[in-house]
């Protein structure tokens, strides 16, 4: 096994080998920290560790399963038929809570079922429905999304020192009825695995010792991306023995809006006053240059470690930058030179990605694409027209112009809310059936049984309607402002409101601009001086 060590660097070494005490690696992008993981497991078996005494955890099952062929391929007989445990964290406290559940308060016993999303987003429906909330102006998938951020953070209903009134006040009596119906249903939800396991620690003192000295030696795989509930586990398992290894990036902690707290890893030698700290700075997946600009950037980043990246790769191509004059040139130029690219080297679309910072940004492009004929693929998101706050704004224009468009006006009836229920809409869509008519001509009807709220409806259409000399962008902000979309987005969605509002202004720009095309036709796209300024706006950095 000694001659395996050979073909790591000697930062991956001296991680690898490491035995006893607390160490922090951290590992910048593409140095191998999984490699340095893999192997480290390796040379404490070798070192006569028991493999049942090793836990490490990572934070997919797919990333698991391959630690665990690598760990397997490196130790051989080794292992004996029996492996460490490499795990995710909620997998880890499955099996935890599988062996001690019920000895932690008495509230589940160990045969409990998981709830997954979809089955923990229905029982907050129910919950809000009994408790008599109104669902729309505080939306389940809302008061679920709080209820999840506090139990990552390990705080009960109990401990939720919620404001007396609005939403917090609705979370409270949501998360402590919730967890009432899963208690009887002998349930728990995945950010109760790890509640409850810190729970069961805690409150049990036998147990925490019988896993303490099973576990004696740890590792944490992606340490920045853990929350707190992670973070109080791993210190909990490794108070007694201290042998606990965290690998990750400060450089790469993304999720603080999944709750991962980057203070963990910028934090572990507070916890760990002793920890040995190695860096890996070489990189063996990008060249210098990437390397280079890469690090310009984050550097300016308050709150990291220092590193320095560096490779053998060769430097590479020179990084071009294309300054814009404003959106619809930068679109012009990456579809130019996709197209030129593809000609060139014989590309095929699907070699090919754009970034771009917000998720309004995407309409130029998605409109240059489609107009030149490029196939495109949005990752992790709708298109830009196809988003619920464009669509909303484009239904009120359609009903607007056509009041008898039935599906604008069913999309619009109740958004912003307005008091209009299903049961109401049920009861609309019946009587224009029987009258053969249309939605809108059934609410002008004045029908006693649809005065109230649905009156309020028309008048705002009608209103619009008469707005007879507004143009088209004026038009656009009188409804944002005779329904108070934004404020409702800012109550109802929280959590997505920005990025909303930032694609609501994205569309105002798109209908500025159509109109102003309307007056003053554009030279043809791609002329010098319009979408296209290719070798006069490029240069390269070194």
């Amino acid at each position: 096994m000694e001659d395996i060590f050979n073909s790591l660097n000697p930062q991956q070494q001296e991680a690898a080998r490491h035995k006893d005490g607390p160490l922090l690696i951290l590992a910048g992008a593409g140095s191998g920290k999984t490699r340095v993981i893999t192997y480290r497991v390796a040379y404490l078996i070798k070192e006569g560790i028991e493999p049942k005494n090793i836990l490490a955890v990572t934070f997919t099952n797919k990333a698991a399963e391959e630690m665990r062929k690598r760990i397997d391929g490196l130790c051989g007989s080794f292992l004996n038929g029996s492996g460490p445990l490499i795990s995710t964290f909620h997998s880890a406290c499955v099996r935890i809570l599988r062996e001690g559940g019920g000895k932690g308060g008495g509230v589940f016993s160990k045969d409990f079922i998981i709830y997954d999303k979809a089955d923990t987003l229905t029982v907050t429906k129910n919950c809000v429905k009994e408790l008599n909330i109104n669902e729309e102006l505080y939306p389940p998938d809302s008061i679920a999304r709080k209820i999840s951020s506090l139990k990552n953070n390990l705080i009960s209903p109990d401990r939720f020192n919620a404001q007396a009134f609005g939403f917090e006040d609705k979370v409270k009596k949501v998360y402590q009825l919730y967890q009432n119906k899963l208690m009887a249903d002998n349930a728990l939800d995945f950010d109760d695995l790890l509640m409850k396991t810190a729970e069961l620690f805690e409150s049990n003192k036998e147990i925490l010792s019988h896993y303490q000295d099973r576990f004696k030696y740890i590792m944490v795989d992606e340490y920045q991306d853990t929350n707190y509930a992670q973070y109080r586990l791993m210190m909990l398992l490794s108070g007694r023995h201290r042998n606990v290894c965290v690998v990750g990036d400060d450089d790469q902690g993304i999720y603080s809006f999944r709750g991962a707290n980057i203070g963990n890893i910028l934090n572990f030698e507070r916890d760990f006053p002793d920890a040995k700290v190695i860096k890996l700075e070489q990189n063996y997946r990008s060249t210098q240059r990437i390397l280079d600009a890469a690090s310009a950037v984050v550097n300016k980043n308050s709150m990291r470690r220092d590193k320095g990246l560096w490779t053998e790769n060769p430097s590479g191509e020179k990084i071009r930058l294309y300054e814009a004059g404003n959106g619809e040139e930068e679109a012009g130029y990456i579809i130019k030179t996709i197209k030129q690219l593809k000609e060139k080297d014989s590309r095929a679309y699907k070699d090919f990605a754009v970034l771009y910072r917000i998720n309004a940004q995407s309409r130029l492009l998605e409109e240059g694409f489609y107009k030149n004929g490029l196939p495109y693929v949005v990752v992790g998101g709708l298109r830009f027209y196809e988003r619920k706050e464009i669509k909303d704004i484009i239904s009120y224009l359609r009903a607007i112009v056509n009041p008898n468009d039935d599906t604008s006006l069913r999309r619009i009836i109740n958004v912003p809310h307005r008091g209009i229920g299903q049961i109401t809409i049920e009861k609309l869509t019946d009587l224009c059936r029987r009258k053969d008519v249309s939605l809108y001509k059934g609410m002008k009807s004045g029908d006693e049984g649809l005065r109230g709220d649905i009156k309020g409806f028309v008048d705002l259409i009608d209103g619009l309607r008469n707005e007879k000399d507004t143009g088209l962008t004026d038009r656009v902000k009188e409804i944002l402002t005779k329904t108070n979309y934004i404020n409702w987005l800012r109550e109802a969605d929280k959590e997505n409101a920005e990025t909303r509002i930032e694609n609501i202004d994205e569309f105002i720009t798109a209908v500025s601009d159509f109109e102003e095309r309307e007056n003053n036709p554009p030279s043809p796209p791609f002329s010098k001086g319009g979408m296209g300024g290719f070798s006069d706006g490029t240069r390269g950095i070194e």
